[in-house]
C-alpha cells in the first residue's frame, strides 16, 4: 500500500465525495476512483460505501482511517525533524498526559526552554495512562506524564517532586461537605464518580473495605471536568485528584482529601532506546536541571 494512496483514502474520508477529494487533489475522478478500488481490492476489504450523495466508511474503512492519520502525522513528524539544520534548535515537543496540577512542572520547563529556543513548539495531548502509554509506544508523542510505577523495561524516566491528593469533589450543600476528611465508611453508600482507571491502582483499592463491586459507582469520567458537571448536576460524589477544577469563590463545588491520606506519585516517562530530537533533548536537560 502506498503512503499517497493513503493520502488520498484521507481526502475522500474529509470530503466525503470522490469529486470534492479529486478538486483538492488535484487528480481526475476516474483516476482517484480506479486507486481507491486497487487498495480496496489489494486488502480484500470494502472501505467506501459510495451513496448518491456522499461517500460514508465502512467499520474496516473506519479503522484504516485511524491508522491512516496517525502513519501520515509520523512521516509529517520525521520530514520535519530531518529537514532542520544541525545549528538550530527547533522543532515540536509532544506530551502525553492526564488531568493533574503536577503538569505546571513540564509547562514551566517548556517556558524556560521557549524562552532559550523560541523556534521550540510546545503540545499537551490530554489522555488517561492507558492512552498515554499507547501513544507514547506508537511514537505520537516524545514523553509522557503518568502516575504510580513505571515498567523499567520499556522506559526511561524522571520523578517529578510533587504528589497529587486523592479526595473527593461535592456539592457545597451535600452532607459530607460539612467534614474535612472524608473516610471509606463515608462513602460507602453514596453514589460514586470514578475515573475509569481508579481501581486500577492498588493503594486505592484498599483504601476501601469492600470489593469495587460492592460500592455504588454511579458513573466513570475519563476527564475529570465532565466529572464535575455530574457532580454540579447531582449525580454524587466524584473521587479525583485536588487542584483540577477551580472550587474557589462562587463555585458550588469543593474538595474534601480522602483520609487516610492517599497520594499519587507521577514520572515523565519516555520510551528506552528512543532516538531524541535536539529540541526534546533540551527539553529533557530543563526537566532534569528542575528535578
Amino acid at each position: 500500500m502506498e503512503f499517497r494512496v493513503l493520502q488520498y483514502f484521507l481526502a475522500v474520508a474529509r470530503e466525503q465525495s470522490i469529486s470534492g477529494a479529486a478538486e483538492s487533489l488535484h487528480l481526475s475522478q476516474p483516476t482517484l476512483s480506479r486507486q481507491l478500488k486497487e487498495m480496496e481490492e489489494e486488502l480484500g476489504k470494502q472501505l467506501l460505501i459510495r451513496g448518491n450523495r456522499r461517500i460514508t466508511l465502512t467499520e474496516e474503512g473506519m479503522i484504516l482511517r485511524k491508522r491512516a492519520e496517525e502513519i501520515v502525522e509520523l512521516v509529517k513528524k520525521a520530514e520535519n525533524e530531518i529537514s532542520l539544520s544541525e545549528s538550530v534548535i527547533a522543532g515540536d515537543i509532544t506530551v502525553g498526559a492526564g488531568e493533574t496540577d503536577g503538569i505546571r512542572f513540564l509547562i514551566r520547563a517548556a517556558d524556560l526552554l521557549q524562552k532559550e529556543y523560541p523556534l521550540v513548539h510546545f503540545h499537551i495531548v490530554s489522555g488517561d495512562m492507558a492512552a498515554v502509554l499507547e501513544d507514547l509506544d506508537r511514537g505520537l508523542i516524545d514523553f509522557g506524564l503518568i502516575f504510580g510505577e513505571v515498567d523499567t523495561s520499556k522506559y526511561e524516566h524522571i520523578s517529578v517532586p510533587y504528589n497529587d491528593v486523592w479526595g473527593v469533589l461535592m456539592r457545597r450543600d451535600s452532607l459530607l461537605a460539612e467534614k474535612e476528611t472524608i473516610s471509606a465508611e463515608d462513602l460507602i453508600d453514596k453514589p460514586l464518580i470514578i475515573s475509569r482507571q481508579a481501581f486500577q491502582k492498588a493503594e486505592f483499592r484498599d483504601f476501601f473495605p469492600c470489593a469495587p463491586d460492592k460500592l455504588n459507582i454511579a458513573a466513570t469520567y475519563n476527564l475529570l471536568f465532565n466529572g464535575s458537571l455530574m457532580v454540579e448536576e447531582g449525580m454524587g460524589y466524584a473521587i479525583c485528584f485536588d487542584k483540577i477544577i477551580n472550587v474557589s469563590g462562587k463555585s458550588n463545588l469543593c474538595f474534601r482529601p480522602l483520609q487516610p491520606k492517599i497520594e499519587a506519585s507521577m514520572s515523565i516517562v519516555w520510551k528506552k532506546y528512543q532516538v531524541v530530537t535536539k529540541a526534546a533533548e533540551k527539553f529533557l536537560q530543563k526537566l532534569k536541571d528542575k528535578c
